[in-house]
């Protein structure tokens, strides 16, 4: 008997998390490349969604967009979805009661981040709302949830009871992430300087990334900002002792040119305590760049040795090393690290849940 795996794929039409958005894709290619005999391959989207995956057997397009679908499923309503294995590679799921046991359907979802629960300011009151209620929905109907990080297993404890239900399938970079060999000219389109570090994290711990990036006397890059956040955070690089010329904000960018941006920075300064997989850490080690970051569960569990993992007073030192003498080094490390993340072999933990269940 022929068993077909059925992917969620909400962004296929809106993309509202571009780091979940090619997570979602790049794990559906990896579950179609490493399917077990005789399992297939669909896709669920939104009204007006469509799948370009080569393997894909059949794309299941709902009655509803994407923004109703998510009001729908909130409430516990999933019309035109039916039932089976159905995987989310996000929180946005159709989590309504059905019969693992009779049936055989199966609902699993994915957390890559608990930002609503860690910094709920930092996101709109809709978007709190949603998580929170969708993860209650998670507590009463989902099989199993995925979380990147054995750390972010112990957060979500804190939060809500799933008790056995909780597996660890890490992340990985884009499939093919690599510089591009027109990486300088994009660089100058950008208008990025000669000589910088890339900086990612959120809120008051870039302050720590900005004062390192002031002891090393190194201009910053910072990557995927808001639209209208650029003042702000040029007023907080110059409050840590940064100069407002030596920080350069950037939105976010596609796949080539991050690489580009990221491939030409000296080192990468992951300046984080958040519940999150760190897209931009696995990034940089997937290049080898040379890598900063500071001490948390996550960062410890996906760097291990990969970067200096380092406390917030010591990033500076770190950093400075990072772009000596270390640095050679660190980028070694982290070239090997990096070969632990693909998304072929989530894609197979992915099958090897769904069969546990």
């Amino acid at each position: 008997m022929s068993v077909q795996l059925r992917v969620v794929l909400d962004q296929a039409v809106q993309v509202v998390d571009a780091d979940q958005a090619r997570a979602a894709l790049s794990l559906t290619a990896g579950l179609v490349a490493t399917a077990p005999r005789g399992c297939t391959v669909s896709a669920l989207v939104p009204s007006g969604g469509a799948v370009d995956i080569r393997g894909v057997q059949d794309v299941r397009t709902l009655p509803l967009g994407r923004r109703e679908l998510a009001a729908s499923w909130q409430l516990g309503v999933a019309p035109g979805v039916g039932g089976g294995l159905i995987h989310a590679p996000s929180l946005m799921a159709p989590l309504v009661r059905h019969d693992r046991v009779h049936d055989n359907d199966q609902t699993t979802i994915t957390l890559w981040d608990l930002a609503a629960w860690e910094t709920p300011e930092a996101l709109p009151k809709a978007v709190v709302l949603w998580h929170r209620a969708m993860l209650k929905r998670a507590v009463k109907h989902a099989d199993a949830v995925v979380v990147p990080s054995h750390a972010m297993v112990e957060r979500l404890a804190d939060i809500a009871n799933f008790g056995d239900r909780v597996r660890v399938i890490a992340g990985a970079a884009p499939d093919g992430f690599r510089v591009p060999e027109d990486a300088g000219a994009r660089r100058d389109e950008l208008q990025l300087p000669p000589r910088y570090v890339v900086l990612t994290g959120e809120g008051e711990v870039l302050a720590d990334g900005f004062r390192a990036a002031a002891r090393a006397d190194v201009d910053v890059v910072m990557l995927d900002a808001a639209d209208g956040a650029e003042p702000a955070l040029v007023d907080a690089a110059s409050a840590a002792g940064l100069p407002e010329h030596r920080a350069h904000v950037r939105g976010a960018l596609d796949d080539a040119d991050r690489a580009a941006v990221i491939g030409g920075a000296e080192a990468v300064v992951a300046a984080s305590d958040a519940s999150a997989w760190p897209w931009r850490a696995v990034e940089a080690m997937t290049l080898g760049v040379p890598l900063v970051a500071t001490d948390s569960g996550v960062h410890r569990d996906v760097i291990v040795d990969g970067g200096a993992v380092v406390d917030a007073a010591a990033l500076g030192d770190a950093l400075i090393d990072a772009l000596g003498d270390g640095g050679r080094r660190l980028s070694v490390l982290g070239s090997d690290r990096a070969r632990a993340f693909s998304w072929a072999s989530s894609a197979e933990r992915v099958w090897a849940l769904h069969a546990d269940l």
